[in-house]
């Protein structure tokens, strides 16, 4: 028998006055976090949640979003995390699709979540109830509540989480989680990472993505560390929460490590704290690694997982074998192969879908037996992405599945023209995409971000500059690669982990 949030009630007895979650002067230490977690489940006893109910959670990350998360799991019912920026159409299909009972709601975003959850009562026929997240009546009804000290027995098979993906091929889908499939991966986070009791975890990472809700939210509650939040990414902030309370462990994705970079006062910066960082989320350009650790004196290790896979299916580990580009190798109790689209393995160094079995591989999707089947079709979950083993076993990614450009008859991976741009010294961020053409089927488009200091001063000069680009890209890979078209724009559009979204360009 297990339950996720046993974490919490082992962390919160034997380090009670430790601190779990900090945000800025606000600190609540393990034995807090513990005690709210409790009352919660007393007040989600008043609106009648009991086991397997699914529970809406839409806030940034704040402390609320840590005790409501573990108060939701002690009870057996079922968290449904959900982006605070998502509009009330969107939290309407979320709520009916997951048919969510409850949804706790942050102050700033109420009025969505309100519309949402009336949209969903009249769609369902049930009704949602809406509590809002603040730090007055709320925290006053939460100190006044009698607390609930049982954690109730589940199956390790049993639902913990239901996450919707990202939606970039088509509808959002819920990617069911298990206790075992979330315990499990908490522990891997903390082995590949070293985490230990009293350690200093950056939190901008926002805990309803699984990145940061496992490898930072569940990590630190099973060791007993610390986790400092930042509810809203902006890296001046992000230099001055890791200089102020000494993080020694950075966790983000790599246009976090670009705005870094980029920002005046990492130069001046106590970085001194940090032992080692982690990317993942999307591809990390070799040339940001090596800056980083240049500038930072410490290891970025790049890892790969999904929100299907809990989320860590590969990492690079500390003394072992790295090759920048790399993935690293699967972690423990995770296997990888690369298939063909019969379902055969392909051989060593050819390039072949990413398939995953193990621990970390969710249950399904939620109520969707027909894209469950698709994407585990033998056992094996089908990621969408293309990726090859080289002779020492380690993992590279060549690209989504879905956005390989086919030029003229060839296949042209993104990532590896990415790459080249984002040597390019004027080249702050870079999504290269494929563009109808009559000619050659796709056309090769690269769309830029600029570093601040190459701004270009007029029409003029932006076109000089993007054939100067166009330029160092065409030396530097085959001619059928090279994009033809440059456009600079102020900044390409991101998801909430700041994860470059190619479907929202348009060019």
């Amino acid at each position: 028998m297990t339950n996720l949030a046993n974490n919490l009630v082992s962390t919160a007895t034997r380090s009670p006055s430790a601190v779990a979650i900090k945000l800025d002067d606000v600190e609540v230490t393990f034995g807090a976090l513990e005690q709210l977690s409790q009352k919660v489940a007393t007040i989600l006893g008043e609106y009648g949640v009991q086991r397997g109910d699914r529970v809406a959670l839409m806030m940034p990350n704040i402390p609320q979003m840590a005790f409501v998360y573990y108060g939701v799991l002690r009870t057996g019912a079922v968290v449904v995390p959900l982006n605070p920026l998502l509009k009330g159409r969107e939290v309407a299909y979320h709520l009916t699709n997951s048919g969510a009972k409850l949804v706790f709601a942050w102050e700033g975003v109420i009025a969505e979540a309100t519309a949402g959850a009336e949209a969903s009562a009249e769609e369902s026929d049930s009704g949602v109830d809406v509590v809002t997240v603040d730090s007055g009546a709320f925290m006053q009804r939460v100190s006044a509540a009698e607390p609930a000290p049982e954690v109730v027995d589940l199956d390790g098979d049993d639902t913990a989480v239901v996450l919707f993906t990202s939606g970039t091929t088509g509808r959002p889908k819920g990617a069911t989680l298990s206790h075992t499939n979330l315990s499990r991966n908490a522990e891997i986070s903390r082995d590949l990472m070293g985490i230990k009791e009293g350690e200093v975890l950056f939190g901008g990472l926002p805990f309803f993505h699984i990145f940061g809700q496992t490898c930072a939210l569940n990590a630190s509650v099973l060791t007993g560390a610390t986790v400092t939040l930042l509810p809203r990414f902006e890296p001046g902030k992000a230099l001055e929460i890791i200089a102020r309370d000494h993080v020694t462990i950075f966790e983000g994705v790599p246009t976090m490590y670009v705005a870094m970079l980029r920002t005046p006062s990492v130069s001046s910066t106590d970085l001194s704290s940090v032992r080692v960082a982690v990317s993942g989320g999307s591809a990390l350009p070799v040339e940001v690694l090596h800056e980083f650790e240049r500038v930072f004196k410490a290891d970025l290790l790049e890892g790969y997982g999904l929100s299907e896979t809990s989320p860590i299916v590969s990492f690079n580990r500390v003394g072992e074998l790295r090759k920048p580009g790399s993935i690293g190798t699967p972690v423990e109790g995770v296997e990888v192969r690369m298939l063909d689209g019969e379902g055969n393995d392909v051989p060593q160094g050819d390039v072949g879908e990413l398939s995953v079995r193990g621990h970390c591989v969710m249950k399904g999707y939620w109520e969707n037996e027909e894209a469950t089947k698709t994407a585990i079709p033998d056992g094996w979950f089908r990621t969408g992405d293309l990726a090859r083993f080289d002779e020492d076993g380690l993992i590279f990614i060549v690209d989504r599945k879905k956005e390989v450009i086919l030029r003229g008859g060839y296949n042209v991976y993104p990532r590896e023209v990415e790459e080249v741009l984002y040597e390019h010294p004027a080249v702050a961020e870079a999504a290269v995409i494929g563009v109808p053409d009559e000619l050659h089927g796709e056309e090769i488009v690269a769309v830029i971000g600029l570093r601040a200091e190459h701004a270009p001063a007029d029409d003029t000069a932006a076109e000089a500059l993007s054939n100067e680009i166009i330029a160092f890209a065409k030396d530097r890979v085959a001619a059928y690669k090279y994009p033809r078209r440059v456009v600079i724009v102020d900044a390409l559009p991101k998801g909430p982990t700041g994860k470059i979204l190619k479907r929202e360009i348009a060019v």
